[in-house]
């Protein structure tokens, strides 16, 4: 008999559900920065009800994506480029930190995981879909984070990651999305063969690179 508590039966609480939503859309700019919208819109545009988006809005908040301005509304965070660079140079040392350790705990379950994003990540290239990348990507932190066994770090790097992606989507250049999935690859390869070094080298080129576009941003 099948067990109960399978992984893909398990449904996520409604207000993981409705954050994942409102951060996609802010990530996305489908929130643009700087706009002020209610809860009200909220709960319409995502689909979920008030007390999950309620919840969610908090746990953005506290990530700072949106101000939450009582009687005013809810203000999402804008866009300045300068803060690229400081997220990139936050992100770099416990990104490092997360690969390495991957690296060390590799299990058969996450080796399969793994590959089911590199191939999400590889068709997002070919298809030159942006949209299917930053879903990729978000899979590939998610997998990164478990696969580490350092939920410490882990909850250091999920909302620099996120930041990350709205930057990312917002101020790509034509080459992006080529170039990110190229050096994911290398960090995937790196991780699944279970070489720490080659990981961590993996991670600090791809911070390189994503700092490097942080860095053009800001001196426009």
């Amino acid at each position: 008999m099948a067990l109960a508590g399978k992984r893909e039966a398990i449904a996520e609480p409604a207000s993981l559900s409705a954050y994942r939503a409102l951060e996609r859309m802010i990530v996305t700019l489908e929130l643009a920065p700087g706009i002020s919208v209610s809860e009200g819109e909220l709960v319409e545009r995502s689909g979920f009800g008030r007390t999950p988006v309620r919840e969610a809005l908090q746990r953005l908040a506290w990530e700072g994506f949106v101000e939450i301005r009582p009687r005013s509304g809810i203000s999402v965070a804008p866009l300045n480029p300068s803060d690229w660079l400081k997220v990139i140079d936050a992100r770099r040392g416990v990104e490092i930190i997360l690969a390495r350790s991957a690296a060390r705990f590799l299990n058969r379950e996450t080796v399969a995981r793994f590959h089911n994003v590199s191939l999400a990540m590889r068709k997002a290239a070919i298809m030159g879909n942006v949209i299917a990348f930053l879903d990729a990507d978000r899979q590939f932190d998610e997998v990164l984070a478990d696969a580490s066994d350092n939920q410490f770090a882990a909850r250091l790097a999920a909302p620099l990651q996120t930041h990350s992606r709205r930057f990312w989507f917002r101020y790509q250049s034509e080459d992006g999305l080529a170039s990110a999935t190229e050096h994911h690859l290398h960090v995937l390869a790196a991780i699944i063969d279970g070489d720490e070094e080659r990981a961590a080298e993996a991670t600090g080129s791809l911070m390189d690179l994503v700092r490097g576009y942080a860095v053009t941003v800001a001196t426009r």
